[in-house]
């Protein structure tokens, strides 16, 4: 399906980049604020944003931790790094693809992602990303649109997904199904709106076991 290809997200995201905050600022401050607060971030610490739009996020974010965000598309980038200048934040923005993350394994403390694994092409391929840049034992934060883990997504959702899509979002996909082959434990979730198909979830890069020289992660 176009709708849910990088190009098209490119596209999608480039024509909502002016309005963006406009939109989606005052909606989901308090989420945002939230999800941040579970990091418990501490001086020092290496922060990853996949994702980070036009940087909402970094109202919620320190000058006393390392910050890099991330984006496919350059005019979310350029906002960014608009918004990190007017907050005296040092954020190391680039464009880039959070499928195929241009940074070195276990790079990073923790990671935000808000309100991008409803939306990225292939979720489970950048979680497993997530996963390889996290230091062991580090974090990471999801805010974002899932249907229950236990049961096919509702029919009402399954009939409103191929038009959120082309907004560029799904709202079918199920956190449990997408992390199930990722060494990426669930440690807390809670409710976060719209009955609960909003989430704040955090989740923990779970310790690994090496044996003959090859790092084996358990679940």
């Amino acid at each position: 399906m176009f709708s849910n290809t990088n190009k098209w997200k490119r596209f999608s995201y480039t024509i909502w980049a002016p309005v963006y905050d406009l939109v989606t600022s005052g909606l989901f401050e308090r989420r945002r604020q939230r999800s941040i607060k579970l990091l418990d971030l501490k001086t020092g610490e290496r922060v990853l944003l996949i994702g980070a739009g036009t940087g909402l996020d970094l109202d919620f974010l320190s000058a006393n931790v390392n910050i890099v965000a991330t984006d496919l598309t350059p005019a979310m980038i350029a906002r960014l790094k608009r918004r990190a200048q007017r907050l005296g934040l040092n954020v190391d923005a680039r464009v880039m693809d959070g499928h195929a993350l241009d940074f070195p394994d276990e790079s990073f403390d923790a990671v935000i992602l808000h309100l991008i694994i409803a939306v990225i092409p292939d979720p489970v391929r950048c979680l497993k990303e997530v996963a390889r840049v996290l230091r062991p034992g580090g974090r990471a934060v999801i805010f974002d649109k899932f249907a229950p883990d236990n049961t096919n997504p509702p029919l009402l959702l399954r009939l409103m997904n191929p038009l959120t899509s082309l907004f560029g979002t799904e709202i079918t996909r199920r956190l449990g199904t997408l992390l199930a082959d990722v060494p990426l434990k669930i440690a807390h979730q809670e409710p976060a709106g719209l009955k609960g198909l909003f989430k704040i979830v955090l989740i923990s890069k779970t310790p690994c076991s090496v044996v003959s020289g090859v790092c084996l992660h358990t679940l």
